[in-house]
């Protein structure tokens, strides 16, 4: 009997990449590759965005009042966000090293550079600049819970899902039904979001198709050291930083790599974390993370462990400088690795997030805001590498989470239906 050929999904999300870069660069400049091929991409990044919130609030529900312990899930709360600025900082300081080490601005001619538009983010920047600590603080309690589910707003979502769990834990027996309920949802969630994997192939053969038709190779050319430093530091950022940090509590970088291969490549290609939640969940869950560290961890990072992010942000900052010749003494750097730490955390939501937080912290440290324009043309092209690390990222704070825990290989089919406790 022969056996049945099989096409992994991870080729088949690979072939689709392929086969929109030659298509793209076939028809570069070509308007009808935008008319025809952006629907597929964003059809498909419509039905991940329609399943996040769902799974999201279900599975933090379920994991919050399986453990019904206030105490515990504060502790996993600190733990959690002292873990994510310790290595927000170290990315960030990799970035600055590379750009001081490699000087990827130095000689780059800014008349051979064309200027992209970024006035959209400069309006994004002023909105986001009028907030204060304490209105990000207010803002994270929602007044109205079904407002904050229809625009996504992942902290005053966890916010109420980790309230409502702990209110079914507190309620004991009469919890349960409830309990099975969202155990049912995040269940069938689950089964939606393997079917909606069966379309991504077409959807990242549309997106990247349309990306590469835009972009000649004459407009990446004069920012080509730019790029290859952006992806060598990150390959660095990703085997050596959180390669040690896996060593450290008993992993393997190298292992979820290969674990999440298929979440990678489409993280790649859509340069979207959101695509890729739904099944970074639950193959952590599956690997031995508990389901309610999974539930917590990986929706807070969304917003406050962007590591390819941060990364990129101080190397593009030093880029700009050098571009300028704008020599930045070790005081205005260090106020640089200050500001990135503040504005950085709490705005994933925001369109154009990286280009949102350098407009919030150029100006601190006196370097011209539109030297962005000079940079935007090729963003998309970076955006792909450091969504890729941002995944990564939030997939080993996981692991060191559920590990700092001690409860990493806790049974993943556990049923938290039978947890709740009077």
């Amino acid at each position: 009997m022969k056996r049945k050929f099989k096409f992994p999904l991870a080729y088949q999300i690979l072939a689709g990449l392929i086969l929109g870069i030659i298509v793209g660069a076939i028809f570069y400049g070509n308007p009808a590759v935008d008319t025809y091929l952006q629907p597929l991409g964003t059809i498909f990044l419509n039905m991940i965005k329609m399943i996040v919130v769902p799974i999201i609030v279900s599975t933090l529900i379920v994991g919050v009042a399986g453990t019904g312990d206030i105490k515990q899930l504060g502790k996993l709360g600190g733990k959690t966000m002292l873990y994510f600025q310790v290595v927000s900082l170290i990315a960030i300081v990799v970035g600055l090293s590379a750009a001081n080490i490699f000087k990827p601005g130095e000689g780059v001619d800014m008349s051979s550079l064309a200027k992209g538009d970024i006035d959209q983010y400069v309006q994004t920047t002023e909105e986001v600049q009028n907030e204060g600590f304490m209105d990000v603080l207010v803002g994270i309690v929602p007044s109205n819970i079904v407002e904050s589910m229809a625009t996504a707003d992942m902290l005053p979502i966890i916010f109420f899902s980790v309230l409502f769990g702990l209110g079914i834990a507190s309620i004991g027996e009469k919890g349960k039904p409830v309990l099975a309920f969202f155990q049912g949802v995040a269940d069938a969630m689950f089964w939606v979001t393997n079917m909606i994997m069966k379309f991504a192939p077409i959807g990242v053969f549309g997106l990247i198709g349309v990306t590469v038709s835009k972009f000649g190779l004459s407009s990446l050319l004069p920012l080509g050291k730019l790029m290859i430093l952006v992806y060598v530091t990150m390959i660095f950022f990703v085997l050596v930083v959180l390669g040690g940090i896996s060593k450290l509590v008993g992993s393997s970088i190298i292992q979820t790599i290969k674990l999440l291969k298929e979440e990678l490549i489409l993280a790649y290609s859509t340069s979207s974390s959101e695509t890729v939640l739904p099944k970074l969940m639950e193959k952590l869950q599956k690997k031995g993370c508990p389901k309610d560290i999974v539930s917590f961890v990986i929706p807070t990072g969304y917003s406050f462990n962007l590591d390819g992010s941060t990364l990129y942000q101080a190397l593009a900052a030093i880029f700009i400088a050098q571009m300028y010749n704008i020599n930045l003494s070790i005081m205005e750097q260090i106020t640089l690795v200050l500001v990135l730490m503040i504005t950085s955390n709490g705005i994933a939501g925001v369109p154009g997030v990286s280009f949102v937080v350098l407009l919030a912290t150029l100006g601190t440290v006196g370097i011209p805001l539109e030297g962005l324009a000079f940079i935007a043309g090729v963003d998309r092209l970076l955006d792909m590498g450091r969504t890729v690390v941002n995944v990564l990222g939030n997939a080993t704070a996981t692991i060191v989470m559920s590990k700092w825990e001690g409860r990493f290989g806790e049974d993943p089919e556990a049923d938290y239906t039978t947890t709740v406790e009077a």
